[in-house]
Order: C-alpha cells, then structure tokens, then sequence
C-alpha cells in the first residue's frame, strides 16, 4: 500500500473539511479570501470573525426582520 505524504494528505484533509462545510451549510472562509484576492483585489478582505457574522447575518436575516420559523 503507498503512503501519502504529509502535504497531500493534509490538502486532501483540507478539501474534504471544506466540502463537509458546504453540506452543512458553512462557508469556507479560505476559498472566500482566494476569490476576494482574484476577483476584487482592491477591496478589503474580512477578517475570519467578520467573515462568520456576515455569513451569518446573511442566512438568518438578522435585522432585516427575517426568522427561521
């Protein structure tokens, strides 16, 4: 049986927490700060925190009166 080394394993582990992240419904904020940096490079990125409040605040409609039930 061949090993994978430390590096491929740790981005196959990396690739599937992020599509485990998509399922859940959780935004990867390492492919966010990829698309900021190639598609807007003049805009500021969020920080991680800010980033989860964003994404947060955007699936729940936090003040903007929306509720999940």
């Amino acid at each position: 049986m061949r090993r994978l080394n430390p590096a491929r394993l740790r981005q196959l582990l990396g690739r599937a927490a992020d599509a485990a992240r998509v399922i859940v419904g959780v935004p990867s904020y390492r492919v966010y700060c990829e698309h900021m940096r190639q598609c807007h490079p003049d805009r500021p990125v969020l920080t991680q925190a800010e980033f989860f409040r964003d994404r947060q605040d955007a699936r729940y409609a936090r003040g903007r009166g929306g509720r999940c039930c």
